[in-house]
């Protein structure tokens, strides 16, 4: 086995592998030379941690549900470096947030100035680009690659290997944002042949701020790409933050991602997860609330059709006492979707007093459409109280039969209750600018579905 914190030689490692660190060694060698020297020892070591990981295959637990052959099996090229042109009006209408307010926007991986926007934000806020911050910022050195767990994922360790750009916010102690800030993703597709992107995000909000962001991945164009993503959220004590995380890639993309939060003392966290696109999409969510005090709420809503597949992988840990975390995970698959959910809870010894609960519920719309649910807990204190639990199955037919006593069409009785289901998820997000711009989306996405059966 290859030592870890050294880049294996191509011989070492299978014929898949060896593409990956020969890309790295040729981008290591050019687009990322001026790294400064702890990054480059952080990119080093991620390169050989996945050539001894490789990629997971379904006789591994964590992804019996979930092949991602058709990743490993594609040749991938980095996308260019050179800037796709990308004008305001393509822009617009990407956004979640349609009203003026601060972006930060990234095309193929790549921060686009022109692109982006500080209205409404305080002078003190940064919010742009992880690769201007890396060459000086304190901070991100203290928190970049420090809690997204690379050494457990090769999808984590092929991203922080070709780390080169991405988002970092940072909202400095007693500063409260107006607005939502909006982090917005664009693949082009514009390239020869498939291409791949790691962006990364690092958000650290210090003590006693608040705010709510949007991670945001759309598409120009459909096509096969892939984006491997990575984020970072660190919450200081008693700060209040509000994160949106919305994936809506092309149905013909691949979409891999983690997401790693840390809470402090007395904070707040309401992590939403909304995935509607990408062929093949996973992401792994692991959330420490590791201060006294800390409460979480993980909300995550999936909406799949035609032949998708979307894995959600979740872990909340609780590291310290009198902490509160409730997670619900709601999930709409018609035609022959997949969806599943395995999610995690670890109340850790000494963690006493945790209040913690689980839930995932998958309504079927077609008899194709499939889902595999499997909540988890694991307990080391005795003071707890902590529940989990799922559903899979059709809509209520009893709803059904009274909707349509009272006149409503077969076709409205079931939009109505799959909407209501749906809304179930929207219903905890807080900021009603983005909660009511995604409850839009719902619709629209929920009314192609049926318009689809209908047809």
């Amino acid at each position: 086995m290859t030592p870890l914190g050294k880049a294996p030689d191509v011989s070492d490692v299978p014929d898949v592998i060896n593409r990956y660190v020969a890309d790295f060694r040729a981008f290591a060698a050019n687009g990322a030379g001026g790294a400064p020297s702890w990054l480059k020892e952080i990119r080093e070591g991620a390169i050989a941690r996945f050539a001894q990981l490789g990629f997971p295959t379904t006789k591994q637990e964590a992804w019996r549900f979930t092949s991602v052959a058709p990743i490993a099996e594609t040749r991938f090229v980095r996308a260019p470096g050179s800037e796709v042109p990308v004008s305001e009006s393509q822009v617009a209408p990407l956004l979640l947030r349609r009203a003026a307010g601060p972006r930060a926007v990234f095309v193929d991986g790549r921060h686009a100035p022109a692109l982006s926007s500080r209205v409404g934000l305080p002078r003190a806020v940064e919010a742009g680009s992880l690769a201007a911050a890396l060459g000086g910022s304190e901070l991100a050195r203290a928190h970049l690659a420090r809690h997204a767990g690379w050494r457990e994922s090769p999808f984590a360790a092929l991203n922080t290997a070709f780390l080169l750009d991405g988002a970092f916010v940072h909202i400095p102690a007693g500063i409260a944002l107006e607005q939502p800030l909006e982090l917005l993703f664009i693949s082009t597709g514009q390239s020869l042949g498939p291409t791949v992107t790691h962006p990364r995000s690092l958000v650290v909000v210090d003590r006693g701020a608040e705010a709510a962001v949007i991670e945001h991945y759309v598409s120009l164009a459909r096509g096969l790409y892939w984006t491997n993503a990575v984020a970072e959220v660190v919450v200081g004590d008693e700060a209040r933050v509000e994160y949106y995380r919305v994936q809506g890639e092309s149905r013909d993309a691949y979409h891999v991602a983690t997401t790693h939060s840390q809470q402090g003392r007395d904070s707040y966290l309401g992590l939403h997860v909304v995935t509607l696109g990408a062929a093949l999409a996973r992401h792994d969510v692991h959330t420490v609330l590791d201060g006294t005090g800390a409460e979480l709420i993980l909300n995550g809503l999936y909406l799949l059709g035609g032949a998708q597949h979307a894995d959600h992988h979740t872990l909340i840990e609780h590291a310290r006492p009198h902490c509160a975390s409730h997670e619900f995970f709601n999930g709409v698959l018609d035609e022959r979707a997949h969806g599943v959910f395995t999610g995690r809870i670890i109340v850790r010894p000494g963690a006493q007093r945790t209040d913690s609960k689980q839930t995932n519920n998958n309504l079927l719309l077609s008899t194709e459409a499939r889902a595999d649910s499997q909540p988890q807990l694991e307990i080391y204190a005795d003071d707890v109280k902590c529940t989990h639990g799922s559903t899979v199955g059709p809509l209520d037919q009893t709803a059904l039969y009274y909707l349509r006593s009272r006149g409503l069409s077969a076709e409205t009785a079931q939009s109505l209750l799959t909407y209501g289901f749906a809304a179930e998820i929207l219903g905890r997000m807080r900021r009603a600018e983005v909660r009511e711009r995604l409850d839009q989306v719902v619709r629209d996405r929920l009314e192609s579905g049926a318009a689809a059966r209908a047809a």
